[in-house]
């Protein structure tokens, strides 16, 4: 993906400075065009990268979409922009979607600059930025300030500890000393060396009882007209699209909507060895549905590394041996047909609220009354194949359960002596107030932790990546149908079930089960864990006293087949260790 940009602060970027305290490269050197001076800011893209500058003097990077689904390629089909910063962000994060990043001067007594993200986790255009040590930028690819000599990279080791102990808690922070990242749908304040981040769009708006669906059809209309209207959005702009299907619910929904569009579809989806992830047969039922060729691809033991190197880019330590084997075929594939896009039904679990436990017949129970938690009960007991009174004794449970943290924390094979970091919460896991239900603090934490999904993505750095069911009127539109109303007759995912009833295959419609990698990483980890440990125990996270030793030689010696969750924490720790290792080789 090559839409760059990058935004320099007067005290580190002062153009036609060449002293000692400046770099010696200026963004234009490396390919960057100056597209707009904000008081003491300067805005650099790519050249192929879209930007907007409106009446107001704001600039909009990326691409941005009305809520009709038209690309915006003019100021001028923006009206009524205020001149105030606020007002003016709260029109875009309202009436338009999109991959985008919108930089503006803000009225203040001193220079200052604000940065707003798009709210969708989905979005290509990131953001990291630093403010420290009299160098101010904001960018989406920080080797482009490495490039530039605007920052030396250092691994924070403090964030490296965190990411081990909670592995599912996305947050701000990176893996690389003095950088954060803009999250989703926040606004960053820049002056001078200072950094001030504010929540500018929350998903807490949309789960509101206030914003509720008052039934299942008017939610199935709603949540069937924004997958439709994000996937021909895109599917338009792209012409040629390899569509990566699972066989499931989700990625079969995103098919569907293809076929309503004037792209240019190949269809490819994955198996191994092991049982558990050949769905041929279902993918296929979507390939026939599209008229597109399905090409399956079994994943061979040698592509999953688990050193291997990786773009500057990346900042966060997520892209492990799977990540990478998945990526190596699809790019491969992609190379082969010359399509211009990936497109995947990743996120689906979490929008279409997915959720394993008693957590909605709470909330109907909280929500919307007895008749209505009784009835979520009886489906939920259905759906998981238990009795009626397990079903109920689970959901009063957490009726009246404390409302604990919802991530994990984990120390296998870490030190013992490691304190425990405080921890750093993402923005959206701070409900409005007391009353906010546990599902829906269930689903958007599972939404916060979707923002790993582009951290983990390497395909994406040649390709756009598209996930419309994480772009922003899907997020909206299936927030606002409450926990309950997801389970209906028996099935989860009630409601995308109703909303594509008369276009997936009825297969397709009816299935419960999900394909997994789970067997094949067994089969990996048992091939190659003799390697794994002797390069997690003379790696650098034991050099800097995080791993428990003596617990990884024990693995070493051990006869017996170690626990799935064994399995994948040493796969965890491998992504970790290798992420690490390449830092010093890009530096």
């Amino acid at each position: 993906m090559s839409h760059a940009y990058l935004v320099l602060i007067e005290d580190a970027c002062q153009p036609g400075s060449r002293d000692s305290n400046h770099p010696s490269v200026s963004p234009r050197s490396a390919g960057m065009q100056l597209r707009a001076t904000l008081g003491t800011a300067f805005v650099f893209t790519s050249s192929d990268t879209p930007t907007l500058q409106l009446p107001n003097g704001a600039v909009i990077i990326g691409d941005l979409y009305s809520l009709s689904g038209n690309l915006i390629q003019a100021s001028s089909q923006i009206s009524g922009v205020p001149s105030d910063a606020s007002e003016a962000r709260r029109l875009i994060l309202q009436n338009y979607w999109g991959d985008y990043i919108l930089v503006m001067q803000e009225a203040s007594h001193q220079p200052l600059i604000s940065i707003t993200r798009g709210p969708s986790p989905a979005s290509d255009l990131l953001c990291f930025y630093s403010a420290r040590h009299g160098k101010t930028f904001a960018t989406s690819d920080i080797s482009l300030v490495t490039r530039l000599g605007h920052y030396h990279k250092l691994v924070d080791f403090d964030y490296i500890a965190h990411r081990l102990i909670y592995p599912s808690l996305k947050t701000s922070r990176t893996g690389i000393a003095d950088v954060s990242e803009l999250l989703p749908g926040c606004t960053l304040r820049l002056t001078n060396g200072h950094a001030n981040v504010a929540q500018d769009w929350s998903p807490w708006n949309f789960v509101d009882k206030n914003a509720r669906y008052s039934d299942h059809h008017e939610a199935a209309l709603a949540i069937r007209t924004a997958i439709k209207l994000v996937v021909a959005a895109w599917a338009n702009q792209d012409k040629s699209i390899l569509l990566e299907l699972s066989g499931g619910l989700d990625s079969s929904i995103v098919g569907a909507c293809l076929k309503d569009t004037h792209a240019n579809v190949t269809c490819g989806t994955l198996t191994t060895s092991t049982p558990g992830a050949d769905e041929r047969e279902y993918a296929a039922l979507v390939a026939d549905m599209l008229g597109a060729e399905l090409l399956s691809t079994q994943l061979q033991y040698d592509y999953a590394q688990f050193e291997f190197p990786l773009p500057q880019r990346f900042v966060t330590p997520v892209i492990g041996p799977l990540q990478y084997a998945i990526d190596r075929v699809m790019m491969e594939t992609a190379d082969q047909y010359g399509v211009t896009s990936y497109f995947s039904g990743a996120g689906g679990d979490t929008v279409f609220c997915y959720q394993t436990s008693a957590a909605p017949a709470a909330d109907a129970f909280l929500g919307a009354g007895i008749s209505t938690g009784i009835r979520t009960i009886q489906d939920i007991s259905m759906f998981h194949q238990c009795t009626y009174w397990k079903a109920g004794r689970l959901t009063f449970r957490k009726l009246f359960q404390r409302q604990d943290k919802l991530y994990d924390i984990d120390r296998t094979l870490l030190s013992k002596h490691i304190p425990l970091p405080t921890t750093e919460q993402h923005p959206w896991l701070s409900p409005p107030n007391e009353e906010a239900l546990i599902g829906d603090r269930q689903r958007i934490f599972e939404l916060s932790a979707t923002h790993f999904f582009r951290d983990s993505c390497l395909r994406a750095t040649t390709r756009r990546f598209r996930m419309p069911l994480l772009s922003q009127p899907v997020i909206e539109a299936c927030l606002r149908a409450p926990s309950w109303m997801w389970f209906s007759g028996g099935q989860n995912r009630a409601v995308a079930r109703h909303a594509f009833a008369d276009e997936l295959p009825p297969r397709i419609l009816a299935r419960k089960s999900k394909g997994s990698f789970t067997s094949y990483l067994g089969a990996l980890y048992r091939r190659r864990r003799g390697e794994m440990l002797h390069f997690l125990l003379n790696g650098v996270l034991q050099s800097q006293n995080l791993l428990d030793a003596g617990a990884l030689r024990t693995l070493t010696q051990s006869q017996s087949t170690s626990d799935g969750d064994t399995v994948l924490r040493v796969l965890q720790l491998c992504t970790l260790e290798n992420w690490v290792r390449q830092q010093s080789k890009s530096s």
